[in-house]
C-alpha cells in the first residue's frame, strides 16, 4: 500500500527529537518534506527530504498529504488554515492554537472539506497517565475524590527561547497545562469550574512560570499545578479515592529517551524500570503498582489509520476547543480571582 506522504513544518528541537523520528517508524507514514527557513540539518538524518524555506513554497509544489505544523504557536492557526484550504491532512503540535475560536475555525474547514485535523497531545500516552487510566477503569480506588497532577522542573535562569519572550501563546500554561489539561479532560471529562492562578516568579520573567489550577467536577476535585522553580521530590501524580490512594514519582521515560536521540523501537521502549513504579495504598496494603507502557507511536498510527479510514481519530478537536477554553477560563479566573464556570 503506498504510504502517506508526510511534511514537516519546522525542525526545531521537538520537530528533529520526537515528530522527525515518531513519523519514521510509522509504517503507513513517509516523510518527504521539511520547511527549514534558513538550513538544511533534517537532511542529515533524512537524505531523501525534499527542503523548502517556506509553507507555501510546500503547499504549492504539492508533494505531501498530510501536514504536520512544529512551529512556534503563534504561527499554529495561520499555518494550519493555509494547509487545510489547500486540501491537505493536518497535524498540529499543542497547543492547536492560541485562542479557541481558531481552533473552531479550523474544525469547521477540516469538516467541510473532509479532511483529518488532530493535535500532537503525545502525553495521553504517557505510561503513568495510563496506568491512571487502569486503576480508574478497574475500579481499583473506588469513588475518586482527588486528583492532583505536578509538571516541575528546576531551571531558574531565563533562556532564550521563544516560548520564555513576550510572543503570543508564550508560557508554562499553553506548554505544559495544555498536556495536564487534556489529560484531565480524558480522564474525567468536562469541569463544572475552573479557578487559577498563573505567575510570573523567576527575576526578569515576561512569560508565565507557574501555575495551579483547580478543575471541579461532580464530587471531584482536580489540581494541577506546573512550576520551574522545584529543586525536590514532588509527585507527578497524586490518586485519591475511597477505598485508597496511589502516587507517582518521577516523568514518563520517552521524554529523555527521545532527547537522547533514540529511536522509538524495540521491545523495550517505553517501558519503566520497577523502582520507579507508583506505590498503590489500600486499607491494608502498600505496594507498588506496575506503570503501564508509555508509546507515543499510538498516535501517528492513529492519525494514519485515520486518514486510511481504518480507525476513529484518537485526538479530537472537541477535546483540543475544550482545553482551549479551560485554558482561557484560567487566565481570566486569574486577572478576576474568581471561579469561571464553563
Amino acid at each position: 500500500m503506498k504510504k502517506i506522504r508526510t511534511a514537516l513544518v519546522g525542525y526545531g528541537s521537538v520537530g528533529e527529537k520526537m515528530h522527525a523520528p515518531l513519523i519514521s517508524v510509522c509504517d503507513d507514514l513517509e516523510l518527504v518534506a521539511v520547511v527549514e527557513r534558513s538550513k538544511e540539518r533534517s537532511k542529515e538524518k533524512y537524505p531523501q527530504v525534499k527542503i523548502f524555506r517556506t509553507l507555501e513554497d510546500l503547499l504549492y509544489a504539492d508533494v505531501a498529504d498530510l501536514i504536520v505544523i512544529v512551529t512556534p504557536n503563534e504561527f499554529h492557526f495561520p499555518y494550519a488554515k493555509m494547509a487545510l484550504e489547500a486540501g491537505k491532512h493536518v497535524v498540529v503540535d499543542k497547543p492547536v492554537t492560541i485562542h479557541s475560536y481558531e481552533a473552531e475555525l479550523l474544525h469547521k474547514i477540516a469538516l467541510d472539506k473532509g479532511l483529518v485535523l488532530s493535535v500532537f497531545q503525545n502525553r495521553r500516552w504517557d505510561g503513568d497517565i495510563q496506568t491512571i487510566r487502569k486503576i480508574l477503569n478497574e475500579n481499583v480506588l473506588g469513588r475518586i475524590v482527588h486528583f492532583e497532577s505536578h509538571f516541575d522542573r528546576f531551571r531558574p535562569v531565563l533562556v532564550d527561547n521563544w516560548r520564555e519572550k513576550d510572543v503570543p501563546g508564550n508560557g508554562i500554561t499553553y506548554d505544559l497545562g495544555t498536556h495536564l489539561i487534556d489529560q484531565t479532560v480524558m480522564l474525567f471529562g468536562k469541569p463544572q469550574w475552573v479557578y487559577a492562578e498563573i505567575l510570573r516568579q523567576r527575576t526578569g520573567a515576561v512569560a508565565d512560570d507557574f501555575f495551579d489550577i483547580t478543575l471541579m467536577f461532580e464530587g471531584l476535585k482536580a489540581r494541577l499545578t506546573a512550576s520551574v522553580l522545584v529543586n525536590a521530590p514532588l509527585p507527578k501524580f497524586l490518586v485519591l479515592g475511597e477505598k485508597g490512594s496511589y502516587v507517582k514519582f518521577g516523568l514518563d521515560v520517552q521524554e529523555k529517551a527521545f532527547k537522547a536521540g533514540q529511536k522509538p523501537a524495540g521491545v523495550d521502549w517505553g517501558l519503566e524500570n520497577a523502582e520507579a513504579w507508583g506505590i498503590l495504598h489500600l486499607e491494608n496494603s502498600s505496594t507498588s503498582y506496575p506503570t503501564e507502557r508509555g508509546d507515543y507511536r499510538h498516535f501517528y498510527r492513529n492519525i494514519a489509520e485515520t486518514i486510511l479510514g481504518q480507525a476513529k481519530l484518537a485526538v479530537k478537536m472537541e477535546e483540543a476547543i475544550l482545553v482551549l477554553k479551560i485554558i482561557e477560563a484560567a487566565f481570566l479566573s486569574h486577572k478576576e480571582g474568581r471561579r469561571i464556570t464553563l
